[in-house]
Protein backbone atom coordinates (compact mmCIF):
# COMPACT_ATOMS: atom_id res chain seq x y z
CA UNK A 1 0.00 0.00 0.00
CA UNK A 2 1.76 3.33 -0.77
CA UNK A 3 0.10 7.05 -0.60
CA UNK A 4 1.00 10.28 -2.48
CA UNK A 5 0.26 13.04 -0.09
CA UNK A 6 1.00 11.86 3.47
CA UNK A 7 -0.36 14.13 6.80
CA UNK A 8 1.87 13.74 9.69
CA UNK A 9 0.64 14.84 12.96
CA UNK A 10 2.17 14.96 15.71
CA UNK A 11 0.97 15.73 19.82
CA UNK A 12 2.38 13.84 22.33
CA UNK A 13 4.40 16.50 24.35
CA UNK A 14 4.16 19.85 24.58
CA UNK A 15 4.42 20.82 20.43
CA UNK A 16 1.49 21.01 18.05
CA UNK A 17 3.16 19.64 14.56
CA UNK A 18 1.45 19.36 10.81
CA UNK A 19 3.55 18.31 7.83
CA UNK A 20 2.64 17.21 4.58
CA UNK A 21 5.08 14.74 2.59
CA UNK A 22 4.66 14.18 -1.08
CA UNK A 23 4.76 10.79 -3.02
CA UNK A 24 9.11 11.40 -3.07
CA UNK A 25 9.29 11.88 1.02
CA UNK A 26 9.59 15.90 0.69
CA UNK A 27 8.35 18.53 3.10
CA UNK A 28 5.63 20.46 1.14
CA UNK A 29 4.34 21.53 4.37
CA UNK A 30 5.20 21.54 7.51
CA UNK A 31 4.00 23.72 11.04
CA UNK A 32 5.09 23.21 14.29
CA UNK A 33 3.51 25.18 17.27
CA UNK A 34 5.43 25.27 20.39
CA UNK A 35 3.29 25.51 23.64
CA UNK A 36 5.06 28.74 25.82
CA UNK A 37 2.48 28.30 28.85
CA UNK A 38 4.98 25.17 30.51
CA UNK A 39 7.73 27.98 31.04
CA UNK A 40 5.87 29.59 34.13
CA UNK A 41 5.93 26.07 35.79
CA UNK A 42 9.59 24.93 34.79
CA UNK A 43 8.19 21.98 33.06
CA UNK A 44 5.41 19.97 30.93
CA UNK A 45 2.07 20.50 32.65
CA UNK A 46 -0.08 17.44 31.07
CA UNK A 47 -3.58 19.31 31.13
CA UNK A 48 -2.63 22.59 29.64
CA UNK A 49 -0.71 20.62 27.13
CA UNK A 50 -4.08 18.99 26.56
CA UNK A 51 -5.70 22.11 26.22
CA UNK A 52 -3.59 23.54 24.34
CA UNK A 53 -2.97 21.02 21.82
CA UNK A 54 -6.97 21.11 21.02
CA UNK A 55 -6.96 25.17 20.43
CA UNK A 56 -3.86 24.61 18.41
CA UNK A 57 -4.28 21.83 16.03
CA UNK A 58 -7.33 23.21 13.53
CA UNK A 59 -4.57 26.11 12.99
CA UNK A 60 -1.73 23.99 12.42
CA UNK A 61 -3.26 21.69 10.30
CA UNK A 62 -4.74 24.99 7.76
CA UNK A 63 -1.55 26.71 8.06
CA UNK A 64 0.60 23.44 6.96
CA UNK A 65 -1.98 22.92 4.12
CA UNK A 66 -1.25 26.11 2.59
CA UNK A 67 1.75 26.06 2.62
CA UNK A 68 1.64 23.10 0.55
CA UNK A 69 -0.98 24.91 -1.78
CA UNK A 70 -3.69 21.65 -0.69
CA UNK A 71 -6.55 21.43 0.56
CA UNK A 72 -7.62 18.51 3.18
CA UNK A 73 -9.37 16.05 0.49
CA UNK A 74 -5.89 16.36 -1.42
CA UNK A 75 -4.20 13.77 1.38
CA UNK A 76 -4.01 10.39 0.77
CA UNK A 77 -3.33 9.32 4.17
CA UNK A 78 -2.76 10.55 7.59
CA UNK A 79 0.28 9.14 10.20
CA UNK A 80 -0.60 10.40 13.78
CA UNK A 81 1.66 9.46 17.12
CA UNK A 82 -0.29 6.92 19.41
CA UNK A 83 2.78 6.84 22.18
CA UNK A 84 4.36 6.78 23.95
CA UNK A 85 3.72 10.13 25.51
CA UNK A 86 1.11 12.02 27.83
CA UNK A 87 -2.24 10.45 27.46
CA UNK A 88 -4.14 13.33 27.51
CA UNK A 89 -1.76 15.33 24.24
CA UNK A 90 -2.03 12.16 22.49
CA UNK A 91 -5.41 11.51 22.44
CA UNK A 92 -6.09 14.64 21.41
CA UNK A 93 -4.19 14.16 17.88
CA UNK A 94 -5.24 10.32 17.64
CA UNK A 95 -8.83 11.49 17.51
CA UNK A 96 -8.72 14.83 15.03
CA UNK A 97 -6.87 11.88 12.74
CA UNK A 98 -9.17 8.83 13.06
CA UNK A 99 -12.17 11.84 12.37
CA UNK A 100 -10.66 12.97 9.59
CA UNK A 101 -9.27 9.47 8.03
CA UNK A 102 -12.75 8.27 8.46
CA UNK A 103 -14.69 11.31 6.91
CA UNK A 104 -12.10 11.23 3.78
CA UNK A 105 -11.86 7.63 3.35
CA UNK A 106 -7.92 7.07 3.65
CA UNK A 107 -5.83 5.25 5.85
CA UNK A 108 -4.96 6.04 8.96
CA UNK A 109 -1.48 4.92 10.35
CA UNK A 110 -0.78 5.04 14.53
CA UNK A 111 2.99 5.84 14.74
CA UNK A 112 5.91 5.30 17.54
CA UNK A 113 6.96 8.45 18.57
CA UNK A 114 10.37 7.11 19.19
CA UNK A 115 10.38 5.41 15.69
CA UNK A 116 9.44 8.43 14.31
CA UNK A 117 12.90 10.11 15.65
CA UNK A 118 14.81 7.60 13.54
CA UNK A 119 13.44 8.38 10.19
CA UNK A 120 14.07 12.60 11.28
CA UNK A 121 17.27 12.43 9.99
CA UNK A 122 16.31 10.30 6.47
CA UNK A 123 14.08 13.34 5.35
CA UNK A 124 16.66 15.74 5.01
CA UNK A 125 20.06 12.93 4.06
CA UNK A 126 19.85 10.06 1.68
CA UNK A 127 22.37 8.15 3.11
CA UNK A 128 20.42 8.17 6.48
CA UNK A 129 19.20 5.01 6.25
CA UNK A 130 20.26 1.31 7.79
CA UNK A 131 22.82 -0.22 8.86
CA UNK A 132 23.27 2.28 11.80
CA UNK A 133 23.85 2.09 16.14
CA UNK A 134 21.06 4.87 16.59
CA UNK A 135 21.09 6.93 20.18
CA UNK A 136 17.81 8.42 20.72
CA UNK A 137 17.62 11.03 23.34
CA UNK A 138 14.64 12.92 23.93
CA UNK A 139 12.73 14.68 27.04
CA UNK A 140 11.28 10.74 27.82
CA UNK A 141 13.13 8.56 26.60
CA UNK A 142 16.47 7.07 26.14
CA UNK A 143 17.69 4.27 24.07
CA UNK A 144 20.33 2.66 22.26
CA UNK A 145 20.01 0.92 19.46
CA UNK A 146 21.65 -1.32 16.58
CA UNK A 147 19.45 -0.98 13.45
CA UNK A 148 20.32 -3.30 10.92
CA UNK A 149 17.06 -2.58 9.03
CA UNK A 150 14.17 -0.38 9.07
CA UNK A 151 11.80 -1.92 11.00
CA UNK A 152 14.18 -4.08 12.97
CA UNK A 153 15.58 -3.14 16.00
CA UNK A 154 17.98 -4.57 18.63
CA UNK A 155 17.82 -3.11 21.78
CA UNK A 156 21.60 -2.77 23.60
CA UNK A 157 21.13 0.07 26.53
CA UNK A 158 18.31 2.32 28.00
CA UNK A 159 17.70 4.82 30.51
CA UNK A 160 17.05 3.11 34.17
CA UNK A 161 15.65 6.49 35.45
CA UNK A 162 15.48 9.49 34.11
CA UNK A 163 15.96 10.29 30.44
CA UNK A 164 18.18 12.85 29.22
CA UNK A 165 16.56 15.55 28.44
CA UNK A 166 14.73 14.88 31.87
CA UNK A 167 17.63 15.59 33.54
CA UNK A 168 18.64 18.44 30.99
CA UNK A 169 14.89 20.14 32.25
CA UNK A 170 15.64 19.41 36.21
CA UNK A 171 19.11 20.49 36.06
CA UNK A 172 18.54 23.84 34.67
CA UNK A 173 15.61 24.49 37.12
CA UNK A 174 18.00 23.98 39.59
CA UNK A 175 20.65 26.57 38.43
CA UNK A 176 17.47 29.15 38.07
CA UNK A 177 17.28 28.84 33.97
CA UNK A 178 14.80 28.88 32.06
CA UNK A 179 12.45 26.01 30.45
CA UNK A 180 13.03 24.13 28.17
CA UNK A 181 16.49 23.29 29.79
CA UNK A 182 18.43 21.35 26.85
CA UNK A 183 19.11 24.96 25.19
CA UNK A 184 19.57 27.12 28.04
CA UNK A 185 21.99 24.91 29.90
CA UNK A 186 23.57 24.57 26.57
CA UNK A 187 24.00 28.43 26.27
CA UNK A 188 25.06 28.82 29.69
CA UNK A 189 27.53 25.77 29.79
CA UNK A 190 29.38 27.86 26.68
CA UNK A 191 30.52 30.51 29.53
CA UNK A 192 31.81 28.12 31.87
CA UNK A 193 34.55 25.59 32.24
CA UNK A 194 33.39 21.87 32.07
CA UNK A 195 36.25 21.00 34.27
CA UNK A 196 35.38 23.09 37.05
CA UNK A 197 33.95 21.14 38.85
CA UNK A 198 34.11 16.87 39.06
CA UNK A 199 30.21 15.60 38.64
CA UNK A 200 30.14 11.55 38.23
CA UNK A 201 29.55 9.88 35.32
CA UNK A 202 27.00 6.70 36.53
CA UNK A 203 26.80 3.10 35.19
CA UNK A 204 30.53 4.68 33.45
CA UNK A 205 32.85 2.06 34.73
CA UNK A 206 36.23 0.95 32.86
CA UNK A 207 35.53 -2.81 34.55
CA UNK A 208 32.52 -3.18 32.96
CA UNK A 209 32.27 -5.75 30.26
CA UNK A 210 29.63 -6.66 27.19
CA UNK A 211 27.40 -8.64 28.57
CA UNK A 212 26.67 -7.51 31.71
CA UNK A 213 23.02 -5.46 32.89
CA UNK A 214 24.88 -2.10 32.92
CA UNK A 215 27.20 -2.01 30.10
CA UNK A 216 24.77 -0.43 27.70
CA UNK A 217 22.32 0.96 30.20
CA UNK A 218 22.69 4.61 31.68
CA UNK A 219 21.55 6.19 34.41
CA UNK A 220 20.94 10.29 35.67
CA UNK A 221 19.39 10.23 38.71
CA UNK A 222 22.79 10.06 40.44
CA UNK A 223 24.13 13.12 38.68
CA UNK A 224 21.10 14.54 39.35
CA UNK A 225 21.69 14.40 43.07
CA UNK A 226 25.25 15.55 42.98
CA UNK A 227 24.38 18.52 41.45
CA UNK A 228 21.54 19.27 44.14
CA UNK A 229 24.45 18.86 46.61
CA UNK A 230 26.34 21.47 44.22
CA UNK A 231 24.33 23.87 44.23
CA UNK A 232 23.27 23.74 47.70
CA UNK A 233 26.78 23.71 48.74
CA UNK A 234 27.19 26.97 46.46
CA UNK A 235 24.51 28.91 47.70
CA UNK A 236 25.49 28.84 51.00
CA UNK A 237 28.15 30.15 50.58
CA UNK A 238 26.74 32.85 48.22
CA UNK A 239 29.01 31.96 44.90
CA UNK A 240 25.79 30.33 42.87
CA UNK A 241 25.75 33.20 40.65
CA UNK A 242 29.39 33.41 39.63
CA UNK A 243 29.63 29.16 39.30
CA UNK A 244 26.66 28.64 37.43
CA UNK A 245 27.88 28.54 33.95
CA UNK A 246 30.57 26.11 35.19
CA UNK A 247 28.11 24.08 36.74
CA UNK A 248 26.04 23.90 33.73
CA UNK A 249 29.08 23.08 31.75
CA UNK A 250 30.66 20.55 33.98
CA UNK A 251 26.46 18.84 34.07
CA UNK A 252 26.54 18.83 30.16
CA UNK A 253 29.85 17.58 29.65
CA UNK A 254 29.06 14.35 32.36
CA UNK A 255 25.80 13.45 30.24
CA UNK A 256 28.10 13.52 26.97
CA UNK A 257 30.63 11.63 28.07
CA UNK A 258 28.36 8.96 29.38
CA UNK A 259 26.09 9.03 26.33
CA UNK A 260 28.73 9.03 24.04
CA UNK A 261 31.03 6.15 25.86
CA UNK A 262 27.91 4.18 25.69
CA UNK A 263 27.74 4.63 22.19
CA UNK A 264 31.22 3.92 21.71
CA UNK A 265 30.61 0.64 23.20
CA UNK A 266 28.01 -0.19 20.46
CA UNK A 267 29.99 0.48 17.84
CA UNK A 268 32.55 -1.65 18.63
CA UNK A 269 30.77 -4.55 19.72
CA UNK A 270 28.44 -4.04 16.31
CA UNK A 271 31.49 -3.24 14.05
CA UNK A 272 29.40 -0.40 12.51
CA UNK A 273 31.04 3.17 12.59
CA UNK A 274 28.04 4.75 11.74
CA UNK A 275 25.98 6.47 14.54
CA UNK A 276 22.29 8.31 13.83
CA UNK A 277 21.73 10.33 17.00
CA UNK A 278 17.69 11.40 17.08
CA UNK A 279 15.96 13.22 19.41
CA UNK A 280 15.55 16.16 20.91
CA UNK A 281 19.12 16.31 23.05
CA UNK A 282 20.29 15.73 19.91
CA UNK A 283 20.30 19.02 18.50
CA UNK A 284 23.10 19.35 21.78
CA UNK A 285 25.99 20.81 19.82
CA UNK A 286 28.46 19.40 21.98
CA UNK A 287 27.04 16.01 22.31
CA UNK A 288 27.07 16.22 18.32
CA UNK A 289 30.65 17.30 18.86
CA UNK A 290 31.85 14.71 20.75
CA UNK A 291 30.27 11.47 18.93
CA UNK A 292 32.23 13.25 15.66
CA UNK A 293 35.50 13.48 17.73
CA UNK A 294 35.11 9.62 18.82
CA UNK A 295 33.73 8.51 15.57
CA UNK A 296 36.96 10.24 13.73
CA UNK A 297 37.16 10.47 9.86
CA UNK A 298 36.22 6.30 9.25
CA UNK A 299 33.05 7.09 11.14
CA UNK A 300 29.94 8.52 10.34
CA UNK A 301 27.34 10.50 12.07
CA UNK A 302 23.68 10.96 10.72
CA UNK A 303 21.76 13.39 12.19
CA UNK A 304 18.74 15.25 11.92
CA UNK A 305 18.83 19.38 11.64
CA UNK A 306 17.59 20.88 14.94
CA UNK A 307 13.84 21.87 13.18
CA UNK A 308 13.63 18.00 12.93
CA UNK A 309 15.61 16.67 16.05
CA UNK A 310 12.83 18.42 18.08
CA UNK A 311 8.86 16.81 17.61
CA UNK A 312 7.64 17.28 14.62
CA UNK A 313 5.13 16.38 12.27
CA UNK A 314 7.25 15.38 9.31
CA UNK A 315 9.24 12.66 10.79
CA UNK A 316 5.37 11.28 11.98
CA UNK A 317 4.69 11.56 7.94
CA UNK A 318 7.88 9.55 7.55
CA UNK A 319 7.39 6.82 9.51
CA UNK A 320 4.02 6.54 8.79
CA UNK A 321 4.60 6.00 5.08
CA UNK A 322 7.26 3.28 6.03
CA UNK A 323 4.56 1.60 7.85
CA UNK A 324 1.99 2.01 5.54
CA UNK A 325 4.21 0.72 2.63
CA UNK A 326 4.51 -2.74 4.76
CA UNK A 327 0.51 -3.02 4.71
CA UNK A 328 0.32 -1.84 8.18
CA UNK A 329 -2.38 0.64 8.15
CA UNK A 330 -4.35 1.13 11.34
CA UNK A 331 -7.76 0.21 12.27
CA UNK A 332 -10.01 3.47 13.15
CA UNK A 333 -10.63 2.27 16.84
CA UNK A 334 -6.62 2.47 17.42
CA UNK A 335 -5.88 3.87 21.05
CA UNK A 336 -3.32 6.25 22.34
CA UNK A 337 -0.97 3.90 25.07
CA UNK A 338 1.56 6.64 26.87
CA UNK A 339 4.00 2.96 26.91
CA UNK A 340 3.44 2.28 23.65
CA UNK A 341 5.57 -0.96 22.85
CA UNK A 342 8.35 0.09 20.29
CA UNK A 343 7.57 -1.48 16.86
CA UNK A 344 10.33 -4.47 16.03
CA UNK A 345 11.89 -4.14 18.87
CA UNK A 346 14.39 -6.87 19.78
CA UNK A 347 16.13 -7.18 23.52
CA UNK A 348 20.00 -7.48 22.33
CA UNK A 349 22.19 -8.35 19.68
CA UNK A 350 21.55 -10.86 17.05
CA UNK A 351 23.67 -14.07 17.03
CA UNK A 352 27.03 -13.56 15.78
CA UNK A 353 26.98 -9.88 16.87
CA UNK A 354 27.38 -10.74 20.29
Amino acid sequence: MSAGLILGLETSCDETSAALLDADNRIVGHVIHSQDVHEVYGGVVPELAARAHLQKVDAVVDATLRQADAALPDVDAIAVTAGPGLIGALLVGLTWAKGVAYALDVPLVAVHHMEAHLFAAALEDPSAHPPFVALLVSGGHTLLLWVPEWGTYHLLGRTRDDAAGEAFDKVAKLLGLPYPGGPAIQRTAAEGDPGRHRLPRPMLRRDQRPGEPDYFDVSFSGLKTAVVTLVESLERDGRLDEERAHVAASFQEAVVDVLASKTMRAVELTGCRRVLVGGGVSANARLREELAARLGAEGELLRATPRLSLDNGAMVARAGRFRLERGEASALDASADPNLPFPGLIEGLPTGRR
